[in-house]
């Protein structure tokens, strides 16, 4: 651990000298993984119409998703063994072969290779990102490299619909996963000339086993309900549903038997628990605006909107949760927790509203019903962002004493988990609804209401939640 500067350390001290090409490069870890989540969002219609596979278009974010979350996880052991410098380089390395792959490839099982490559390595660029601050700067320094690296989210809201939009409306979709080669290089050059190659020490890391078999497990919960989805038949897709969620309830019965590797904290299982309520609401709110992913293919279908507009248009819901983050930010605690209440019925009203505004074709012709539908796509992310500072921070105190560090880093698993669960249940929903099955245009606005009247249900129930006192003191509880 650094130690502690006499003077309160200025923003020109992070964004000076060496300190400011190391948060560059950290920063740029986590703005190369957000931006490509953008990037494939917006492009992705595009994809389909040139090389097929409508029927797997939600295997694209469900897929890099469940990688991520590998990556994320094996990027603490990786960083132990092979120091800042090397673990750094092998994230960049698997990312860049994953742009490779999908920019070259004639179909869509290719281009889910080439995702799920880029996934992993982004899942470990956006753990190490983080794991960094507390290695390459002084103690002085985190709270703002924090900020810093964590406002890259905003930056790739910004452009990534726009290169995404650029090159789909250029007609070369496969142009925007080619220029992300460059900056992968940039990085890596910084990182070698400004990261320490040693090994960390074992006080800089996490220490304990790597839940691997765990977070497979975790991982599969969310492919299996997106196998569901290649079956046009209800009977299949209820399985697939039943078995992804029997996934996660062999999960906690393997987190009981094995307190040595824990891949959440004690009473995480259990919404009986103050921390399980929590965990449940993120997961909830989380899976809500998971429904974005679809939003660019209805606008574009529905709307016939350019790929650049109907990317900037599907990133008000990122907008909209920066915004809720910042407006709920240094409240007071009780403002908070009123805030955090009324959240999710705020997003549930939105994702109503896009199933009723949606689906109505020339919607878009007038200011007014373009305006309409704006909001609600930035209440959508509204809703979840005022709550979500309050939530993360309840996490830490929920805890049982001794796994605040472990429930600390379980955020980001539990964030990508409801992100891949919400990527597979919209596939599912979609495909039910008719999308494969009905002509381009009744099969999109058929789907947009059962998409997103169907995710609704996802923030009332959080509403619900919230209402149980998760704001209550309380130990871990059972598992």
């Amino acid at each position: 651990m650094k130690n502690l500067q006499s003077t309160a350390p200025s923003w020109g001290d992070l964004l000076t000298g060496s300190n400011g090409w190391r948060i560059l490069a950290l920063a740029g870890g986590v703005a190369l993984h957000a931006t490509d989540v953008y990037i494939a969002t917006t492009i992705l219609p595009s994809v389909v119409h040139e090389i097929g596979g409508l029927e797997l278009y939600a295997w694209n974010t469900t897929l890099f998703v469940v990688a991520s979350i590998l990556g994320s996880v094996l990027s603490m052991p990786l960083l132990a063994k092979l120091g800042a410098r090397s673990a750094y380089f092998v994230a960049l390395a698997v990312f860049a072969v994953g742009s490779v792959v999908c920019a070259s490839a004639p179909s869509m099982p290719w281009m889910l290779v080439g995702r799920t490559l880029q996934g992993f390595g982004g899942g470990i660029l956006l753990a190490l990102s983080y794991a960094l601050i507390r290695v390459v700067f002084d103690e002085s320094l985190w709270p703002r490299a924090m900020g810093f690296v964590s406002g890259m989210w905003g930056v790739a809201t910004l452009c990534g619909p726009a290169l995404g939009g650029v090159f789909a409306q250029l007609g070369d979709w496969r142009l925007a996963f080619w220029v992300l080669l460059p900056v992968v290089a940039v990085l890596a050059a910084i990182i070698h000339r400004e990261v320490d190659g040693k090994r960390t020490s074992a006080s800089d890391v996490a220490a304990g086993p790597t839940p691997l078999l765990k977070v497979s497990v975790l991982g599969a919960s969310a492919l299996v309900i997106s196998l569901a989805t290649l079956s046009e038949r209800m009977l299949w897709n209820a399985a697939g549903v039943v078995a992804g969620f029997g996934l996660v309830w062999l999960l906690a019965r393997l987190e009981r038997k094995d307190n040595a590797a824990r891949l959440l904290p004690s009473g995480s299982y259990s919404i009986r628990t103050r921390i399980g309520r929590l965990y449940a609401c993120l997961s909830l709110l989380g899976i809500g605006i998971t429904s974005e992913i679809f939003v660019p293919y209805f606008l574009q279908t529905i709307h016939g909107r350019s790929p650049l507009e109907a990317g900037y248009l599907t990133a008000l819901m990122a907008a909209g949760w920066s915004a809720g983050s910042m407006f709920s930010a240094g409240r007071s605690p009780a403002v908070a927790r009123r805030l955090s209440r009324v959240g999710p019925l705020i997003e549930a009203l939105g994702l109503g509203a896009l199933a009723w505004l949606m689906p109505m074709a020339g919607l878009l012709d007038s200011t007014g019903g373009e305006l309409a539908l704006c909001v609600a796509l930035a209440s959508v992310g509204f809703g979840l962002g005022i709550g979500w500072p309050f939530l993360l921070t309840c996490v830490f105190s929920a805890a049982r004493p001794g796994e605040e560090n472990l429930a600390s880093l379980s955020i980001t698993t539990i964030q990508l988990f409801s992100m891949a669960v919400g990527s597979a249940l919209a596939g599912l929903v979609a495909n039910g609804a008719g999308l494969t099955t009905l002509a381009a245009l009744p099969g999109a606005q058929h789907t947009a209401l059962w998409l997103f009247a169907t995710f609704a249900l996802a923030p009332l129930i959080a509403f619900g939640l919230t209402r149980q006192q998760t704001d209550r003191p309380s130990t871990g509880g059972a598992s």
